[in-house]
C-alpha cells in the first residue's frame, strides 16, 4: 500500500487576476507562503519517503518549505506540471470567459482541449502515469506531489471513477491537501481538499 498526499501550491503573485498556466516567474504571495508553512506543519507528523514537484517556480516554492520542515530533497518532474493553456496562458480570467471556445471547454471537459493547449485526458493520462510510476518507486511508503489544482483535480477523479465532465464538482483550493492510497484493490480516496489552518 503507497499512501500519495496532493499538495496544490499556495496562493501565487496572480492569483484572481491572470490565468499563469505555465508561465514563468509567477512565485508565491506572501499569505501564500503562509498557506504552506501551515500544511508543512500539517504533514510535519507524516513519516513522508520522498517529494516531488512540478518544475514551476510556485510549485517549486511550496515544495521547498515543505521540504524545509521534513528535511527532505526535491525531484522535480514535469509529469506533474499545470495544465498547457495555451492561447488562455497570461490572459485576465474575464477574458478567457468571453473567448467562446470558453463554453465548450467549460461544459465538456472530457472531449475539449485548450486553443493551442492541452486536453484533460492527456492532463489525466500523464498524472496517473506519473503515480503508477511513482508507486512502483516507494511501494509501502508515503510520497508528497506538489502539483496544481486541475491535475489534482483529474487524478481525484480517476481514483473515484467519476468523468472529466464532472471536473467542476470537485474543490481543490490553495495549499489544500488530498489523499490518495494505491494498493492492489485500484486507487482510493482518504482525504479531499483539506486546508491548511492559518
Amino acid at each position: 500500500m503507497t499512501v500519495f498526499h496532493l499538495l496544490r501550491h499556495g496562493e501565487h503573485m496572480l492569483a484572481g487576476r491572470v490565468l499563469p498556466g505555465r508561465m514563468p516567474g509567477v512565485g508565491l504571495s506572501a499569505h501564500g507562503r503562509a498557506q504552506v508553512e501551515a500544511a508543512a506543519a500539517q504533514l510535519a507528523g507524516e513519516s513522508i519517503a520522498a517529494i516531488y514537484a512540478s518544475p514551476l517556480q510556485r510549485t517549486r516554492e511550496t515544495a521547498e518549505i515543505v521540504a524545509a520542515r521534513l528535511g527532505l530533497p526535491i525531484g522535480l518532474r514535469e509529469d506533474v506540471i499545470e495544465l498547457d493553456f495555451g492561447e488562455w496562458t497570461g490572459l485576465t480570467y474575464d477574458a478567457v470567459r468571453a473567448d467562446p471556445r470558453w463554453r465548450a471547454w467549460s461544459e465538456a471537459r472530457s472531449i475539449a482541449a485548450l486553443p493551442g493547449g492541452e486536453s484533460m485526458r492527456a492532463v489525466q493520462h500523464r498524472i496517473v502515469d506519473a503515480l503508477v510510476d511513482l508507486e512502483a518507486q516507494h511501494r509501502g511508503g508515503i510520497v508528497l506531489v506538489v502539483s496544481h489544482g486541475d491535475v489534482i483535480r483529474t487524478a481525484l477523479l480517476f481514483a473515484l471513477g467519476v468523468p472529466l465532465d464532472s471536473y467542476g464538482r470537485i474543490e481543490i483550493g490553495l495549499a489544500s491537501l488530498s489523499t490518495l492510497r494505491v494498493d492492489g484493490a485500484g486507487m482510493r480516496v482518504l482525504r479531499l481538499n483539506q486546508l491548511p489552518t492559518l
